[in-house]
């Protein structure tokens, strides 16, 4: 699959979560930093996606340990929470 074509698919994938609260979180990582992935990052992401929402929230939001697999930059960013838009 190329990279555009993957791009998309994690973009659906992100921002189809099933529940509100993760579509905005996952999604709109997924908007900030996209766009300067490697092959790396982008397999990193495909892969947290396989984990279910309340798990990814929670070691975003500081309420759960964040296992070693998902320590390090990426997950930094996701807990920083700087790139979720608010509608005033």
């Amino acid at each position: 699959m190329d990279r555009n074509d993957r791009l998309k698919r994690l973009q659906f994938r992100s921002h189809h979560r099933g529940v509100r609260e993760a579509d905005l979180m996952i999604g709109g990582y997924f908007e900030r930093w996209h766009d300067s992935w490697s092959d790396d990052e982008m397999d990193w992401f495909e892969a947290l996606l396989e984990e279910q929402d309340v798990d990814i929230m929670a070691w975003a939001l500081g309420t759960a340990s964040v296992p070693a697999r998902w320590q390090g930059e990426l997950m930094q960013r996701l807990q920083r929470l700087d790139y979720i838009k608010h509608s005033e």
